[in-house]
């Protein structure tokens, strides 16, 4: 079992290594994601400069860095016991940290948010589900996604705990949870300015249909 779960954290760090993000920007309009607007190579960048849809599947496959790996030890080591729960944490961690630092990007990456939301959806559904009601009430109320998500990932642990999960996977969802905030603190930073960008329907950028390219990007294009 043991080798099983060390073969499981090496492949999720490495599988959410990858930088969807990054090689979608690059790959749909040439353009390096990492120059333009935030510069982070999640989901919410992805979406307000390459387009809504691209935001969307780099959101999906940001998701799937977690609940693949996770899933897989759920299969492979079983989970009648605290101490199997606890290793599909620590395989869920190892993929938050692939998708945060990077080997294939030089150890920089995204906030984890979509991660951390898989990782979760693989040991419980249902607090996930709490979760992204509160993502999406907040972001109704006050437009901001970076409140959103904060607010999502730190209310996670209390829905694990009301759920009657181990106390070691809600102290670890506690240290993911933390982990996404301290990366959101450039947002918290503009929250507390009040000059944080809000979200708007529509805002993601139109790309030009003719040759993939939006002409406003031209700067930060590869």
């Amino acid at each position: 079992m043991w080798t099983v779960f060390i073969v499981l954290l090496v492949a999720a760090y490495l599988l959410a290594s990858i930088p969807f993000g990054l090689l979608i920007s690059r790959r749909v309009v040439r353009l390096d994601i990492t120059k333009a607007g935030s510069g982070n190579i999640g989901a919410t960048n992805v979406a307000r400069e390459v387009g809504l849809k691209w935001g969307i599947i780099t959101l999906l496959l940001d998701t799937l860095k977690g609940f693949i790996p996770v899933a897989l030890a759920h299969y492979l080591l079983g989970s009648a016991t605290e101490i199997q729960e606890a290793l599909k944490g620590m395989v869920g961690l190892s993929a938050l940290l692939g998708h945060q630092f990077p080997v294939y990007n030089r150890f920089r990456g995204g906030k984890g948010v979509a991660t951390c939301l898989g990782v979760f959806l693989a040991i419980s559904p249902l607090s996930c589900l709490f979760s992204v009601v509160i993502f999406f009430v907040s972001v109704s109320l006050w437009r901001y996604i970076s409140l959103g998500s904060i607010l999502a990932a730190l209310t996670l642990p209390i829905w694990l705990y009301l759920m009657g999960h181990s106390t070691f996977v809600v102290l670890l969802s506690l240290t993911i949870s933390l982990l996404i905030t301290l990366f959101h603190g450039e947002n918290i930073k503009r929250l507390i300015q009040g000059n944080e960008r809000r979200w708007h329907k529509g805002e993601a950028t139109v790309i030009d249909q003719s040759n993939g390219i939006d002409p406003h990007q031209s700067k930060t294009r590869l």
